[in-house]
């Protein structure tokens, strides 16, 4: 399917799973430099209003994830680097930090399948997702040290998020690549595949969330996020209100209905 405004990517649509494919290639599929930044947030923005999609999976098309920011722009000064530090400063807030935003603020399930190199913003982009695959041929790097910058889109808070502060600190401040086993090690990953099997496998995984109800599920994510921001009592209070929303739900009815129905006829085991 096509939606307004995708130009550097396409959005496919099957078993309540979206599969978002950035097709820019020819530069890594760079953040800076092509609309992919803008396909996100499109993309993120229409899954959030339709009731028709329950998981969002972000992956590159060719040899990259995402080589991040633009060198060959940060050199010539141009595209987003161009202009004033005042300039520079908001084109980052008005751009490719949107897109740090809109991920952060999704209200369904993102996965990343890394297909290849996903460095710097690149790298900041997977980290924003809930969920990581990588193929066997993923490389990882918070490279914005190397390069005489600061993570600008927001690395260090996600990352963090992920591996804790000590190990983020290290990643951050050495700007050494990741290999994807040491990847799957350090938890950034929860799995790593062949490359040939690394979208059946990541669609496979989506499936298995796709199939629960729509809006316990949307629920969930929203307390899941509330969670790394929220003391205890706030968060159960939070989730006394979610719950008793859910409560009132048809899917919850339909849910109650499906049990019992397994329960008679012996055909499910009791589960909470």
């Amino acid at each position: 399917m096509s939606l307004p405004g995708l130009i550097d990517s396409t959005l496919e649509l099957a078993d309540r799973v979206g599969l978002l494919t950035f097709r820019r290639d020819d530069v890594r599929n760079a953040l800076t430099g092509t609309a992919l930044v803008e396909d996100i947030v499109s993309a993120v923005e229409w899954a959030n209003g339709s009731a028709d999609i329950s998981v969002l999976i972000l992956t590159g098309e060719g040899k990259a994830f995402s080589s991040g920011g633009n060198v060959k722009e940060m050199k010539e000064r141009t595209g987003i680097f161009e202009g004033s530090p005042v300039e520079v400063q908001d084109k980052y807030r008005r751009g490719i930090q949107k897109m740090a935003l809109s991920l952060y603020r999704s209200e369904l399930p993102v996965i990343a399948a890394v297909n290849g190199p996903a460095i710097g913003a690149g790298f900041d982009m997977a980290c924003m997702c809930d969920v990581r695959f990588g193929s066997t041929g993923a490389l990882l790097g918070e490279t914005f040290l190397n390069l005489g910058i600061v993570p600008g889109t927001g690395g260090a808070w996600f990352l963090q998020q992920i591996v804790g502060y000590q190990r983020a600190f290290e990643l951050a401040c050495t700007g050494r690549m990741l290999r994807a086993e040491e990847a799957l090690e350090l938890g950034i990953f929860l799995d790593v595949v062949e490359p040939v099997t690394l979208i059946p496998h990541a669609m496979d995984f989506a499936r298995q969330i796709a199939v629960q109800p729509p809006q316990a599920l949307r629920l969930t994510k929203r307390l899941m996020k509330a969670a790394q921001r929220m003391d205890l009592p706030d968060l159960l209070d939070l989730t006394a209100s979610f719950q008793a929303l859910a409560h009132e739900t048809r899917e919850h009815a339909e849910a109650l209905d499906a049990f019992f129905e397994k329960t008679r006829t012996g055909k499910g085991e009791s589960k909470k």
